[in-house]
């Protein structure tokens, strides 16, 4: 067995350092080597458990001055962890990885008690005019809401819920394994901290009960499919009466016979006349909020041409104005001639140079 390294030199730490230089030492290195962010690295997850063990010393006062005066012999065989595993260290850190890296504590950590209920997502389809108008609209949908006969507390009306006697209130019961404590949900309450003595006979105690629920959403002007919007507190009850998670509403766009639509611009196909196209002149389009917007086509449009027309497209989300409108020009051809019609058509035929035709190469 190789010979222990010094706990200073493994942190990278002066004998004279303070308590906060030892966990600031103890984050970086613990960052740096966590099994998390190394998997498969046996070297990695070695030099994690040095720290680790580093760590446990250092940021004893007891331990670190028996450390000081005897060195790895004073500890005896307390401080070792090479034969500890992984989740057992993460287990027993868990607290202090929650504060260091947002709650990176690896698959043996223990949980939170949550102090919130779960989130509730749906998806809710909008017509082209909806999203370009914005609208507030009542969306049904089932899922567990706060039970009306405890107000959502889980016990009978008179009673309460009680804290938890069998772990005090924490929702932790610990055991101990050597110098390790480890933790786990409680038992007889669920974690939760809190007992409910009498529990409530519509809701058997959860707190909430599945029935057809009616949220008011808001949508705004501009929003386009794949966007989600986010309602506080209408998700599912929280347990022991902690407040309710989010509602999260996934928007999709149904097709719209006339237009379509590219993230703020809109896209139509407007069929005119021949001598309209010829001669020019304007038209009016109804876009699908009933914005009435004013076309001009050109004199000798030709058709598949796109007229763009700026700033008349769909309200922009994040920002003042609109996209832009673009319109593909249709030119409608009769199908059905009087014979009047056919006689001036000839007329015009000769006029503009004959009937003769050519092929080209688009």
């Amino acid at each position: 067995m190789s010979e222990k390294r010094d706990y200073y030199e493994v942190l990278g730490l002066a004998r004279e350092c303070s308590p906060d230089d030892v966990r600031k030492a103890y984050k970086q290195a613990a960052l740096k080597h966590h099994p998390d962010r190394n998997q498969g690295d046996a070297s990695a997850e070695q030099k994690f458990k040095e720290c680790s063990e580093a760590y446990s010393v250092l940021s004893d006062e007891q331990k670190r001055s028996t450390y000081d005066r005897f060195g790895h012999a004073g500890l005896g065989g307390s401080a070792d962890f090479s034969g500890v595993g992984v989740n057992d260290i993460l287990s027993h850190f868990q607290d202090m990885f929650s504060d260091f890296f947002g709650g990176m504590g690896g698959q043996g950590g223990r949980r939170r008690r949550a102090d919130r209920g779960s989130d509730v997502r749906i998806e809710v389809e909008l017509t082209l005019e909806e999203a370009m108008r914005g609208n507030k609209r009542e969306i049904p949908f089932r899922g567990r809401a706060p039970c009306d006969d405890c107000s959502g507390t889980g016990a009978q009306p008179g009673s309460a819920p009680t804290t938890c006697t069998q772990c005090r209130g924490s929702g932790q019961v610990t055991a101990q394994r050597g110098f390790i404590m480890f933790a786990s949900p409680c038992a007889r309450c669920g974690g939760t901290g809190t007992f409910i003595p009498n529990p409530c006979t519509t809701c058997r105690g959860s707190g909430g009960v599945e029935r057809e629920r009616r949220v008011i959403v808001t949508f705004p002007a501009g929003i386009d499919s794949g966007q989600r919007l986010r309602v506080q507190n209408q998700g599912m009850p929280g347990p022991g009466n902690t407040p309710p998670g989010d509602l999260y509403v996934e928007v999709q766009i149904a097709p719209d016979e006339r237009f379509e639509r590219h993230g703020d611009n809109l896209g139509t196909r407007l069929r005119v006349s021949f001598a309209m196209a010829s001669l020019g002149g304007k038209t009016e389009l109804a876009l699908p909020d009933d914005t009435r917007v004013s076309v001009e086509i050109p004199s000798g449009s030709q058709p598949g041409s796109v007229l763009v027309l700026r700033g008349k497209g769909v309200p922009r989300l994040d920002r003042n104005g609109r996209g832009d409108l673009h319109v593909l020009i249709d030119v409608l051809v009769p199908t059905k001639l009087s014979k009047q019609a056919k006689k001036l058509l000839k007329e015009l035929e000769e006029e503009l140079g004959g009937s003769e035709t050519e092929a080209y190469a688009s």
